[in-house]
């Protein structure tokens, strides 16, 4: 298939490839950003709309709800380039109530499309093993799955178009929560006089046990918080989570605290750190750092 990428950042990049390892044509918008290797594996072209009219998919994989419509809907934007029976496929992380209205407009032009937002971060892109949640119809789901077959393993087609946005910010509030909590207990631990290293190790294999206290604990206790998934993108998606549940006319006390940690994070310069470094916000509230001094 002839595939259009948009959204090359450190997630889109490696998911990208693997269309391209898995025997598809990649087809590109020109950035100053691209690498060398993207340039040799795919062809590139001047903008999203060019690129929508050379391809029988366009995926997107780009930060927010306005970058979405932005390429969708502005200026040279793929709904200018794209044919009727094409299908779009958004693997952003946005507004389940937007997405509706995304493909609304482009089901008047005869194009299909799927909301089909990821879990697993930058370790999952690069391994083909990210969780990825659909929404869309039964037909538009069943054209997607082989490409998603390329780039992730537990795939799941949770309902109709915006189901799969619900279903992320869902997502994202459990990780959010997770990390504030084991962001706690290490601070907890070290403030205690115990070693966090030590405590991590031995509550790894109780009821506590999680992939956040086996992959991020780690970054927090070396302080590398180089980013698989960068905290201000995560700050993005509990505004989202927040904003639908105003809307639901619900409660979610606990995600708006954890956004307010991870605002204070990107208040204090940290937004392009990994989600993991909202230990810090715990870490100014104790004036106590679990790596010491």
């Amino acid at each position: 298939m002839k595939i259009g990428f948009i959204g090359l950042g450190i997630m889109g990049r490696p998911m990208a490839l693997h269309l391209k390892n898995g025997g598809h044509d990649l087809i590109v918008p020109e950035r100053a950003s691209l690498t060398a290797e993207i340039r040799g594996a795919a062809k590139v072209v001047a903008n999203a709309r060019a690129v929508a009219a050379e391809s029988e998919v366009v995926i997107l994989m780009v930060p927010d709800t306005p970058d979405v419509e932005a390429v969708l809907f502005g200026k040279d934007g793929v709904a200018d380039g794209i044919k009727s029976g094409s299908l779009v496929i958004d693997m952003s992380s946005i507004s389940p109530i937007e997405t509706k209205e995304f493909a609304a407009k482009l089901k008047e032009k005869g194009v299909d499309y799927v909301d089909a937002p990821v879990s697993g971060g930058e370790v999952g892109a690069k391994n083909a093993a990210l969780t990825i949640m659909a929404g869309g119809s039964e037909a538009a789901f069943n054209r997607a799955k082989p490409l998603f077959d390329l780039m992730g393993k537990n795939i799941t087609h949770v309902g109709d178009v915006g189901a799969g946005q619900v279903c992320k910010v869902a997502n994202q509030i459990i990780v959010a929560l997770n990390i504030q909590a084991v962001s706690e207990a290490l601070v907890f631990a070290s403030k205690a006089g115990a070693d966090p290293a030590k405590v991590r190790q031995a509550i790894s294999g109780g009821f506590a046990s999680s992939r956040i206290l086996e992959l991020h604990a780690e970054r927090m206790i070396k302080g590398t918080f180089d980013p698989g998934f960068k905290i201000k993108l995560h700050q993005k998606d509990l505004n989202l989570a927040l904003g639908s549940a105003k809307a639901l006319g619900l409660s979610l006390p606990n995600t708006a605290v954890a956004q307010q940690m991870m605002s204070s994070c990107v208040a204090h310069g940290g937004g392009e750190m990994d989600h993991s470094a909202l230990i810090l916000a715990i870490e100014g509230l104790a004036n106590h750092s679990i790596r010491g001094k």
